[in-house]
């Protein structure tokens, strides 16, 4: 492609918006322009990036998960959204609309309804499965703050593998064979993985994994163990760790107590801080309660006396309460994980309730929240009271500290499953580094990193609700099971730009770069048109991507274009170097002198290896 034939748009600098390396770069490369607020348009070059992205999505795909490409539309149907249960929990960041039909309409944030719908329609006997699609399609989430460019946009590309399995096993085989293409995937764009254990969040199902990269400008925290031989590394909001003994101030494990609750006066008393003076005891002796308003929980609280009174959902995709409490209890110097928290409850979401509602459910504000009065479901972290395997459940505090449910007061002599009894033990504390891994005892440490990819174990969540069935060896109706596997694909290529730049502007791995190599003379006449011309040819004819910089602009233009953009090779024909060009891989500092008519046979090679290394 020559440049006169092209459309570059370089900016000398990105607009103010722009705090991260991959936007700045997008948009000063000419990749990507912004349309409106969370909205990007790809121009030419960016396109050729990102097809190339999808393409080595699509052969790993077709090759390593044994998908077919399926196309559903991007507006889809709201009853099927209604079947599965989600068009009133998947909240406000998907976007409805009726037609001129009055027909609900959802702007697709994601594809499971479509999926679930379409092979429904066709799915007859267990010879039929497992039946696994993928898609590479545009979709829309009305982000609150979309911020970074395409990395955190309201519309973007997702690449999506669906999976519907006749059991288990079929669906472990399925799950394994999209991990394995995820690694080669990412391998093949220059990009080192992090694979982590994950919240399911709003997908439900079981088994999830995160594929994470490291980033300064992450969404996410990790915490990993650093032991390579274990391997641990999960998302902050799945992340569990060894439990740790509650011990006094003195360093020394209570025991069991006989003593009755004690009531204690203590004015002005209201934070941990003001305890700690208070009581002059460490944080790991006070129980915390606090009091979460709960959005659409799906957990069965029917018996629960405190819960007679909220409302019931009664639906085909299953009951659920649109609006709930949980009082949580937690060791003080612990926080609460609220993916983690909301994930127990099955609920969409969890927020700290207002000081209103505290009294209604707690009888005191703020400080004063005990476990004995409140009238919530007693969600228990695992750090007060563990559920054991067997069903039974092992106090892990003895003669603590807690609320009273009276303002001003505390009391003292509590002992878990003697004082109150949880209605749920659940692991919902916040890991943080300096943690014990949970499988070999390592000292957790954290860093930030952003999500490229996400497998999900969906179960039936989706084909329960949606009454999809098949007939088994047997003759008999029976459910398939479903997994969900996504990339993202505008995030991805983000990440590769943050992941690989300079001052000067991207570096491109050679799999993804727009152009592998760019000619470019110092001024497109006479000889030095003669040889680029040749060195262009040959390489077109060798099956090379070159761009040929045609323009009639000053050299430091062609080059700071060059550069900035970040084609993998550069070829400079000057005519004080000639009969030499010079021969410079973007990646490196100096440029080497080859004669010319040795300078497309060498750069076909150092593609050619280079697309090698990146595709093994």
């Amino acid at each position: 492609m020559k440049a006169s034939k092209f459309y570059i748009s370089t900016l000398r600098e990105a607009p103010s918006e722009a705090v991260i390396a991959s936007h700045k770069l997008m948009l000063r490369a000419g990749i990507t322009r912004k349309l409106g607020n969370g909205l990007y348009t790809y121009l030419p070059l960016g396109v050729r990036s990102l097809r190339k992205l999808e393409e080595i999505i699509r052969e790993e795909w077709n090759e390593t998960a044994g998908a077919l490409e399926f196309k559903p539309t991007v507006i889809v149907p709201g009853e099927i959204w209604k079947e599965s249960g989600r068009w009133e929990t998947m909240g406000p960041q998907m976007l409805k609309a009726r037609n001129r039909g009055e027909q609900d309409m959802v702007v697709s944030p994601t594809a499971e309804e479509a999926y679930t719908a379409i092979v429904r329609d066709g799915l007859d006997s267990y010879k039929q499965l497992p039946v696994n699609f993928y898609q590479i399609n545009t979709k829309y989430r009305d982000e609150i703050r979309p911020r970074y460019g395409v990395m955190r946009g309201r519309e973007f590309i997702m690449a999506d593998g669906y999976t519907m399995n006749a059991d288990d096993e079929s669906l472990d085989e399925s799950y394994k064979a999209y991990e394995k293409a995820y690694f080669r995937i990412f391998k093949r764009l220059g990009l080192k993985i992090i694979p982590v254990r994950a919240d399911s969040g709003a997908m439900g199902g079981s088994g999830s994994e995160e594929f994470m990269v490291e980033s300064p400008i992450g969404d996410d925290t990790l915490i990993i163990c650093p032991n390579e031989s274990c391997g641990y590394a999960a998302n902050v909001e799945k992340a569990a760790c060894r439990d740790d003994e509650s011990l006094d101030k003195n360093g020394k494990k209570h025991e069991k107590t006989d003593a009755a609750i004690e009531e204690v006066e203590t004015p002005n008393v209201f934070s941990i801080e003001d305890m700690e003076k208070f009581f002059d005891e460490s944080p790991k002796m006070f129980i915390k309660a606090l009091v979460y308003r709960v959005i659409n929980s799906a957990l069965d609280l029917s018996s629960c006396p405190h819960a007679k009174d909220w409302k019931r959902v009664k639906e085909s995709s299953g009951d659920y309460y649109p609006l709930s409490y949980a009082c949580v209890l937690i060791r003080a110097d612990l926080d609460v994980n609220e993916a983690k928290l909301a994930s127990a409850l099955k609920a969409s979401e969890v927020v700290l309730a207002d000081d209103e509602e505290i009294r209604q459910i707690a009888g005191a504000g703020h400080g004063f929240v005990g476990p004995v009065t409140a009238k919530a479901p007693l969600v228990v972290d695992s750090s007060v009271v563990k559920a054991n395997d067997d069903g039974t459940m092992t106090a892990m505090m003895h003669d603590a500290i807690a609320g009273s449910g009276k303002d001003g007061f505390h009391i003292r002599h509590v002992e878990p499953l003697r004082d109150f009894t949880p209605f749920l033990c659940a692991d919902v504390r916040t890991v943080k580094e300096g943690d014990k891994c949970p499988i070999c005892g390592g000292t957790f440490y954290s860093t930030k990193g952003n999500e490229l990819g996400h497998i999900f174990k969906l179960g039936h969540k989706y084909t329960k609700s949606m009454k999809v069935t098949f007939l088994d060896k047997n003759g008999k109706a029976a459910e398939p099971t479903m997994g969900c596997y996504g990339i993202g694909v505008d995030r991805t290529l983000a990440s590769i730009i943050e992941n690989n730049n300079d001052e000067k502007g991207i570096i491109w791995p050679m799999t993804v770069a727009p152009f592998q190599v760019c000619v470019v003379p110092i001024k497109y006449d006479g000889k030095m048109k003669e040889v680029a011309d040749k060195i262009y040819e040959t390489l077109k004819s060798d099956g090379i991507e070159v761009f040929l910089d045609d323009r009639n602009e000053r050299p430091g233009v062609k080059f700071a274009d060059m550069e900035l953009i970040g084609i993998p090779l550069r070829i400079t024909v000057g005519e004080k170097n000639l009969p030499n060009v010079e021969f410079k891989p973007r990646a490196q500092a100096e440029a080497e002198l080859v004669p010319a008519d040795e300078a497309a046979a060498k750069a076909a090679a150092f593609v050619k290896a280079e697309l090698a290394r990146l595709n093994a």
